[in-house]
């Protein structure tokens, strides 16, 4: 075999091991964690009919499986304390936390898990489950990636943006009042608002021996 006919070979194999299925290079995933000081988990809820109401939790978690450069995502978690809901109103908030509605002393947290997801131009459908009150229920978020940054400190940041809709029936949160109006005090309908910062993990430096 010729010089020129081993650098071919040569070539082809690292090639080869570098690419995926259906020659698409492999995408290099790394772990983001949910910096929770730069995100908003919210929601909102129609109010008696005529306005809307709008509330966020303040305790979570959550991680990304992902490669930016490919925008590929292997694994998208959350896990959401219960008793951090907050509307700014201390009574709706009690209320809030009581069996009603989140029961947070017998679920102390609600859980987001991605199953599954497909890209629509510049935007993402993904598909997870979402743990509300121990019942399991597959959501849809339509989210956009935001891109990816470097801070004065050496990290590496990305951004989400993310809405979908829940019927909190579905998860037994079943409390209703009627109006005179026929219309309901706190809409079924909970639209689900979602900013999220994540920092990307630094690798473990091994210590010499």
């Amino acid at each position: 075999m010729t010089l020129l006919k081993k650098w071919v070979v040569l070539v082809g194999v690292v090639v080869g091991f570098g690419m995926g299925l259906g020659g698409e290079v492999k995408a290099e995933m790394s772990k983001w964690k949910v910096d929770y000081d730069h995100s908003t988990v919210g929601f909102q809820v129609v109010h008696m009919v005529v306005s809307k109401t709008n509330g966020k939790f303040t305790e979570y978690s959550g991680t990304v499986v992902m490669d930016p450069e490919a925008q590929e995502f292997q694994t998208i978690e959350a896990v959401i304390q219960t008793a951090s809901v907050t509307t700014d109103h201390q009574k709706r908030d009690d209320h809030l936390r009581s069996p009603d509605f989140f029961d947070s002393k017998t679920f102390p947290t609600m859980t987001y898990q991605m199953t599954s997801y497909k890209k629509m131009g510049d935007q993402y459908a993904a598909q997870g489950e979402l743990t509300l009150l121990g019942v399991t229920k597959p959501i849809t978020l339509i989210g956009t990636f935001n891109g990816v940054a470097q801070d004065p400190w050496g990290n590496t940041r990305a951004g989400f943006t993310a809405e979908g809709t829940i019927n909190r029936k579905d998860f037994g949160m079943k409390f209703s009042k009627l109006l005179d109006n026929g219309g309901l005090m706190v809409g079924d309908e909970v639209k689900i608002k979602l900013e999220i910062e994540v920092i990307k993990e630094k690798p473990i430096e091994k210590v010499k021996p």
